[in-house]
């Protein structure tokens, strides 16, 4: 099972341009043997808060039509794919979720944010439950940045039988998670961690990439490196 870390510098608001992103990184890490691949947090409109609550023609649905490049992206190149955005609740709300969108365009899973951070708790519902979904016979649960800092999280998901633990996140260069939180898990747990991370600069401040994996002794086995649009390959498993 080889997942791809992918990784690029969303536009500000505009979900369509971040999705042909998106669909082209899905197809180009598919070529290279991915069978899932895993986006940044809100990559579909940059991590912007006061936009996203300011606008809400950003905020999408489950079967929005705006997500079909990505869907066909998934059937063309026969791969999973995480991709991650405000979308809608049953509250009226978005929430910070992530869409599995399966090699066939279907749905897989939606994980929504449990642990919301700082400005998000005034514009996002929370998630009440873990993310999950099986390919090829390999149990990956779902973890959105803030939630990482929670080891309760990776330590369900081992009790829920899964080895590989995806992490779509927004990291600015002052955040010690690349050190202190997802090796940490991988090693503590004996998971394979693959973190997605933008690059650039939004509402979060300035980002630095280096999207990647940690093996279950939480030593590195991917780099995507700190300003280039494109992915890092893992194996797991």
């Amino acid at each position: 099972m080889i997942v791809a870390a992918a990784q690029f510098a969303p536009v500000a608001g505009d979900v369509e341009a971040n999705v042909r992103t998106a669909a082209d990184l899905i197809r180009a890490a598919g070529a290279e043997g991915a069978r899932v691949v895993v986006l940044p947090e809100l990559a579909l409109t940059g991590y912007e808060p006061a936009l996203i609550r300011e606008n809400p023609a950003v905020w999408l649905t489950e079967d929005d039509a705006r997500l079909d490049p990505v869907r066909e992206a998934c059937r063309a190149a026969d791969v999973a794919a995480v991709v991650n955005g405000p979308v809608l609740t049953g509250e009226g709300r978005p929430a910070i979720a992530s869409l599995v969108i399966g090699p066939d365009g279907g749905l897989l899973a939606r994980y929504d944010k449990i642990h919301l951070h700082g400005v998000e708790n005034e514009v996002f519902a929370p998630g009440t439950a873990d993310g999950r979904f099986t390919l090829d016979d390999t149990r990956f649960a779902l973890a959105t940045c803030y939630d990482n800092r929670f080891p309760e999280l990776a330590e369900r998901a081992v009790a829920d039988d899964c080895t590989v633990y995806l992490a779509s996140s927004v990291l600015d260069v002052a955040n010690d998670s690349f050190e202190k939180v997802y090796p940490v898990r991988a090693r503590d747990f004996g998971l394979y961690v693959v973190l997605a991370n933008v690059f650039g600069e939004s509402e979060a401040g300035t980002c630095l990439g280096l999207s990647g994996a940690w093996g279950p002794d939480g030593e590195r086995i991917a780099d995507a490196g700190p300003d280039r649009e494109g992915f890092a390959l893992a194996e797991v498993g």
